[in-house]
């Protein structure tokens, strides 16, 4: 069974390598934005995948910007955010599941508690 703390890292590193396969070019600022977590948590989730070997990091040489960076997943990061892509699924799907089910018994509660209203109410018109 995972924890918490898996779970919340698992959605870090997913979200990570997603922003990053989509945009190499994102800064840190943006990147820790879009997965909604600080700048210096970002820095020590990119250091972490590159000793992983899932990212590269690239400095643009030629920019006059000598701060803008590419971040390029390599073959072990594609396979291993295709590998958090299947488990950040099947953890959404059996939320959807569960809320699915609690709405659908909420809905017969409702049902219940209202039709001996509407009789009620048709009993005194």
């Amino acid at each position: 069974m995972t924890t918490r703390r898996q779970t919340a890292n698992d959605d870090t590193l997913f979200w990570t390598l997603k922003v990053l396969q989509e945009n190499p070019g994102v800064s840190q600022r943006t990147l820790a934005k879009e997965v909604g977590i600080n700048v210096s948590t970002i820095n020590f989730c990119l250091k972490a995948l590159v000793e992983k070997g899932w990212i590269k990091m690239g400095n643009f040489s030629k920019n006059p910007d000598k701060l803008s960076y590419a971040y390029l997943l390599t073959p072990t990061g594609v396979a291993e955010k295709a590998v958090l892509t299947r488990r950040f699924l099947q953890r959404k799907m059996a939320e959807y599941e569960k809320l699915r089910g609690e709405i659908e018994e909420l809905q017969r509660e409702t049902e219940k508690t209202t039709s001996p209203l509407k009789n009620l109410n048709r009993s005194k018109i």
